[in-house]
């Protein structure tokens, strides 16, 4: 059976697709702030969901619920079969699959030379989408990452939308620093919920620490493309974000790529999932 996810978009690669419109090479970075001509009705209202709904207990609340890794004990490949039932609702008939869409990107990776952890971060990057097919609607899935529990960055898109997110009403949470202290650093952070920590947590015990950096922060825009809150970055956090803008472009500018063999390029795929991964993970 074949699942579409709940929410405004068509599908989930509208977000996608909306990012990478906004960041399109050679655009000057005041036309970064130009998003909403990009952005069309379903992606706006997304927007106006996922800022209005990712509060500080609703992060808390998934990151309990998820925490224990429970819902499924799978494969890298079961993982990346089980997403491809997620269905694009923009074009079912044409569209590349999920499976497809990971290999695109790190296709793109090992083109470019990288390490092989690399290769392998960019081809379960977005397996964290699996939400989806567990019942979680689209604003807990996708969209640019931010801080909870702290003021929110006019770098973030459209934040005018966080004025109905009933922490914007708690002066604590609307302090610069917030709940958090200067420069504790990232892994101390709340970030709003969504695909980036769930694949971080399932993966993490397996990957250097520079792929999980890009696992967990590759949809934190307002961070790694816009420099917003360095204040509660540490020295550490600063160096490994190399790592994050460098994968960054392969994330977004990938998809125009020509299609992968997915059955040819199989066998590299499976060697490279078992030199990284175990059989089997919890999800």
């Amino acid at each position: 059976m074949r699942v579409a996810a709940e929410g405004p978009m068509e599908s989930v690669d509208q977000w996608d697709d909306f990012v990478s419109s906004r960041y399109e090479a050679g655009k000057e970075k005041e036309q970064f702030r130009n998003y909403r001509a990009d952005a069309n009705p379903g992606v706006t209202e997304f927007y106006r969901q996922n800022h209005a709904l990712q509060t500080l207990d609703f992060v808390l609340a998934k990151k309990a619920e998820y925490g224990s890794r429970t819902k499924a004990r799978m494969s890298i490949q079961e993982a990346m079969d089980f997403l491809n039932t997620l269905v694009d609702d923009s074009d079912p008939d044409t569209d590349l699959s999920q499976i497809e869409h990971l290999m695109q990107t790190s296709e793109a990776i090992r083109a470019g030379g990288h390490p092989r952890w690399m290769i392998a971060a960019g081809l379960v990057h977005d397996l964290g989408k699996v939400l989806c097919l567990w019942g979680e609607p689209q604003w807990a899935v996708v969209g640019d990452t931010f801080p909870v529990g702290c003021a929110y960055s006019d770098k973030i898109v459209f934040p005018e939308f966080f004025d109905a997110n009933p922490d914007s009403r708690n002066p604590l949470y609307q302090t610069k620093l917030g709940i958090y202290e200067p420069n504790c650093g990232l892994d101390r952070v709340h970030l709003s919920w969504g695909h980036d920590e769930f694949i971080y947590r399932v993966t993490r015990d397996y990957l250097p620490e520079p792929a999980q950096y890009v696992l967990r922060y590759h949809s934190f825009y307002a961070a790694h493309r816009e420099g917003a809150y360095d204040y509660l970055m540490n020295d550490r956090d600063r160096e490994m974000f190399q790592w994050v803008r460098t994968f960054n472009p392969y994330d977004l500018y990938s998809k125009g790529a020509a299609r992968p063999d997915a059955k040819a390029l199989r066998p590299y795929y499976e060697d490279l999932i078992a030199e990284f991964f175990p059989p089997k993970l919890d999800w």
